[in-house]
C-alpha cells in the first residue's frame, strides 16, 4: 500500500505483528498475568486493535483517559492478523463497492472484523495526510485472537508516559527515537483491495 492515503504501519518480523489496545488496570492486569485476555476481559464485545503506536496514544491520551489507564502491546500472528482482515468488512458504506446501503449492511451482519480507518498522528497528535488502520473484531474472531493468535502481550504504558513527556519538554527528535519502528506492513495484494477505503 506504500505511496497511497491508507496505509497498514506497524512492527513486526516474519512470523508477528505488533497491534496496540488501552485498559483499565483490572482488564490489563489479569492479560498480562494470563499471557491473554481473560476475565473481566468480555469476549461479547467488540475488541479494537490498532498497529499504529501514536494512533493509540491519541485515542487513549498517551495513558491518561478513563479507562485506558494501561497501554498494552500484544503481538499476534501475521497469519491471524491477515485472517482478520480478509473476514473484515468496512465501517463505513463506501458506493463505489456495495450498489446499495442495504448490500453494504448485510455484509456489516455477515462479517466477523470492522475495518476503519483514521488519520494517522504525529508526535503532537495532530493529524497526518495518511491514515491508520483500526481493526474490530467480534464474534470468531475475538475466539480466535484471544485463543490462538497472541504470542506475548507486554506493558507499554511507562513507554507511553516517557514519549509524551519527552514531548511535552520539546525535544521531539529524543521523543521519535523512542517510538516503535513501524513500518508499511507487505499486504497481498488481494487484502489491499478488500481493505481499502
Amino acid at each position: 500500500m506504500t505511496g497511497v492515503a491508507n496505509e497498514v504501519r506497524a512492527w513486526f518480523d516474519d512470523e508477528t505483528i505488533t497491534v496496540y489496545q488501552a485498559y483499565p488496570a483490572g482488564i490489563a492486569e489479569a492479560a498480562l498475568k494470563a499471557g491473554t485476555f481473560v476475565d473481566p476481559f468480555k469476549r461479547a464485545r467488540m475488541t479494537w486493535i490498532k498497529p499504529s503506536f501514536l494512533w493509540m496514544m491519541y485515542r487513549c491520551g498517551w495513558g491518561t483517559k478513563a479507562g485506558q489507564e494501561r497501554v498494552l502491546a500484544i503481538d499476534i500472528t501475521r497469519e491471524g492478523f491477515e485472517w482478520s482482515l480478509s473476514h473484515s468488512c468496512l465501517s463505513h458504506f463506501d458506493r463505489t463497492r456495495f450498489a446499495t446501503k442495504e448490500e453494504w449492511q448485510e455484509e456489516v451482519r455477515s462479517s466477523p472484523v470492522r475495518v476503519q480507518w483514521d488519520p494517522e498522528r504525529d508526535l503532537a497528535l495532530n493529524p497526518l495526510p495518511h491514515r491508520a488502520i483500526q481493526i474490530g473484531l467480534s464474534g470468531t474472531a475475538v475466539d480466535r485472537y484471544v485463543e490462538d493468535w497472541i504470542g506475548d502481550i507486554r506493558d507499554v504504558t511507562p513507554l507511553a508516559h516517557e514519549v509524551h513527556a519527552t514531548v511535552r519538554a520539546g525535544d521531539l527528535d529524543a521523543a521519535a527515537a523512542l517510538l516503535p519502528a513501524e513500518r508499511v506492513y507487505p499486504l497481498p495484494g488481494v487484502l489491499v483491495e478488500r481493505v481499502a477505503k
